[in-house]
């Protein structure tokens, strides 16, 4: 028995199984990533994306959050074979939760996703917590509302900035800036998602940001069987159970066949 079948043993057996995700599984669908080569973080500087520049000039901060925005997501994404390979594992109910870094939402795409809160729609689906917020959402930083953002940023390049709910409030990406925190309540079910697990599988994620990042090591100290596939090393290697160098794009179909046959 290989590294793969193994691991597809595991998630079979298992109670709860909880993927976490990165920049790489999203890479392959064409979303660019923040940092490495050719990164975001090469073109813009990320300093004018904190909070702080946010509450203090929000019109600069609309401005060059528009540059950003078409820099992203000036293209057609959809979800590739591994965002479809763990929606097919939720769908038979051998997923409980897919935690993601991403703000892209190609995993709310694939499968139906949860309020981002902790808890899904119905029991059958598979919870999806997006730890640091959706780039395609909105949110009043006063009344709360939140709005899918495409009118949103249609209204700020025609001169609306910044742009303002119906309260009067002035909308926000709804993303985790630098220097915001993020909120309590998604980071607290995630780590509780983590200690559940019986089997917490790491894809596409350098496993370096934190407190994200320290999912591993708390579902791993809970006892947990922790696979990660990514092409790179990452620090948390030495407490895996499973370390699969490989394309996510072709691990995840391989690991969903093995599951589901």
């Amino acid at each position: 028995m290989n590294d793969l079948e193994r691991l597809a043993d595991d998630v079979r057996r298992a109670d709860t199984v909880v993927a976490f995700t990165g920049a790489g599984i999203s890479a392959p669908s064409g979303v660019p990533t923040f940092r490495g080569d050719d990164g975001v973080w090469d073109k813009f500087d990320e300093g004018q994306f904190a909070y702080g520049r946010f509450q203090r000039d929000p019109e600069g901060f609309w401005a060059d959050r528009l540059e950003l925005q078409r820099e992203m997501f000036d293209g057609e994404f959809e979800p590739n074979a591994a965002h479809e390979a763990l929606a097919a594992m939720g769908r038979n109910e051998n997923l409980e939760a897919i935690l993601t870094q991403n703000t892209d939402g190609l995993h709310g795409e694939a499968a139906p996703a949860s309020d981002g809160t902790g808890g899904p729609d119905t029991d059958d689906e598979t919870t999806i917590l997006e730890l640091h917020g959706n780039s395609q959402r909105v949110r009043c930083t006063d009344c709360g509302k939140r709005r899918d953002g495409d009118p949103i940023f249609e209204r700020a390049a025609g001169g609306e900035l910044p742009p303002t709910c119906d309260c009067g409030g002035v909308f926000k990406p709804d993303v985790v800036l630098f220097g915001e925190q993020l909120p309590g309540a998604v980071i607290q079910r995630a780590r509780s998602l983590a200690r559940e697990s019986d089997v917490f599988l790491a894809i596409g994620s350098s496993l370096v940001v934190e407190p994200a990042a320290s999912l591993p090591r708390l579902a791993a100290s809970s006892g947990a069987t922790v696979g990660i596939v990514n092409l790179e090393s990452t620090p948390c290697d030495g407490i895996a159970d499973v370390v699969y160098r490989e394309d996510v794009t072709d691990a995840l179909p391989r690991l969903r066949d093995l599951v589901l046959e």
